[in-house]
């Protein structure tokens, strides 16, 4: 076999239906990224209105919950130490 002829068993690739699967799979995404993005303010909107119309706020509920919290921790630091014996 001579050093200029080619093979023709080779791997060929039809450029043009490539350059086309190329743009529509980037056209695909741009669309799906602005899908993403409207479901994500729809989200967001509509967690918004609801935290609004909740009698109390998620801050009191967390502070209420961080009370109780150490409450109980005291509690059962006391029982520990009452079991036990333990001056600390």
């Amino acid at each position: 076999m001579a050093i200029n002829e080619r093979s023709s068993g080779g791997f060929q690739v039809n450029r043009s239906l490539l350059v086309g699967g190329a743009v529509l799979t980037g056209i695909g995404a741009v669309l799906g990224a602005a899908g993403a993005a409207m479901v994500c303010a729809a989200l967001a909107t509509a967690g918004r209105s609801w935290v609004r119309s909740l009698e109390t706020a998620p801050a009191a509920f967390a502070q209420r919950a961080l009370r109780e919290a150490k409450v109980a921790s005291a509690a059962g630091w006391e029982a520990w130490r009452a079991e036990h014996g333990s001056p600390n």
